[in-house]
């Protein structure tokens, strides 16, 4: 078993009998489905479909206060609470940023629930990244983010704010069509049109997909090029892998014409995730 303390992440927290339709109403997911100590994944996105924040919802069970908890980045957290104040109008929702008492930990490599107190939820993106845990770091704990975002990024999982920038990036673009972070049944949200007719026309050309390298890992922004065209920009990278935000249609042609493609001069290969169900250049989309 793996585990490390997430610095980076924050913790919102919404109580209320109202709780649950507010959210309803404006992220990407379904909360309906969200059960007592299960989690969600979805965003908030402006009215053009953008991302403004990502985030995992948590339901606290009953026996420890209910309500819903969002593991968000902490660096948003504050204008998170603002936005929702201001959608919440009249409902009956308290909306409190917890992120100075409460703290995010990954856990990894086990089946088993942390069973120390905390609040643990199954990360709904992919089986292998484990729990999602909710409560006060221990004193003199490992911190072991990096080893933590070395094991996402094997897995080809984008991380706002590393791989994609937000206000900048539709949801397919970062494949949260792909990792359980949207709900196309689900009725309205904000941004819902436009997140829509991108899913129903296949107009997705560009995505967070991982990358494999030799030598040192790119810096994260870098331009990534084959020959004279721009193809995207490198995220996060360590240990001869990456993610990257790329135009599949560029990377295709790229591989026709036999051009390497390349970050700061160094090679990359585009590499197809496991859980890809999108079109991967030369292949066609599954069902």
């Amino acid at each position: 078993m793996h585990s490390a303390f997430l610095p980076d992440r924050g913790v919102v927290k919404l109580t209320g009998d109202d709780a649950v339709k507010l959210l309803q109403g404006l992220v990407t997911c379904d909360v309906d489905t969200v059960g007592e100590g299960s989690a969600g994944f979805g965003a908030l996105l402006t009215p053009q479909g953008k991302i403004v924040a990502d985030f995992f919802i948590i339901r606290a069970p009953a026996a420890a206060a209910g309500g819903l908890i969002l593991d968000a980045p902490r660096a948003l957290t504050g204008d998170l609470v603002k936005k929702l104040n201001f959608y919440k109008l009249r409902a009956k929702v308290t909306i409190e940023d917890r992120s100075d008492s409460l703290d995010v930990t990954a856990v990894w490599g086990t089946d088993v629930a942390p069973g120390d107190g905390t609040l643990a939820a199954r990360d709904p993106r992919h089986p292998k990244l484990g729990w999602r845990v909710i409560g006060p770091w221990p004193s003199g704990g490992e911190a072991n983010a990096a080893a933590y975002h070395a094991h996402r990024i094997a897995l080809g999982i984008p991380e706002g704010g590393k791989d994609f920038a937000y206000g900048d990036a539709f949801p397919h673009e970062v494949d949260m069509d792909q990792l359980s972070g949207v709900a196309f049944d689900k009725g309205c949200f904000i941004g819902q049109e436009v997140v829509s007719r991108m899913q129903h026309r296949g107009t997705a050309r560009t995505r967070v997909v991982p990358v494999r390298f030799d030598g040192p890992a790119p810096e994260a922004g870098l331009e990534v090029t084959a020959g004279d065209k721009l193809i995207g920009h490198m995220g996060s990278a360590t240990e001869g892998r990456g993610l990257a935000k790329l135009r599949l249609d560029r990377i295709e042609d790229a591989l026709a014409a036999g051009l390497a493609i390349t970050a700061g001069g160094i090679v990359l290969t585009p590499v197809k995730p496991d859980w890809a169900r999108f079109a991967w250049p030369g292949e066609t989309a599954l069902a």
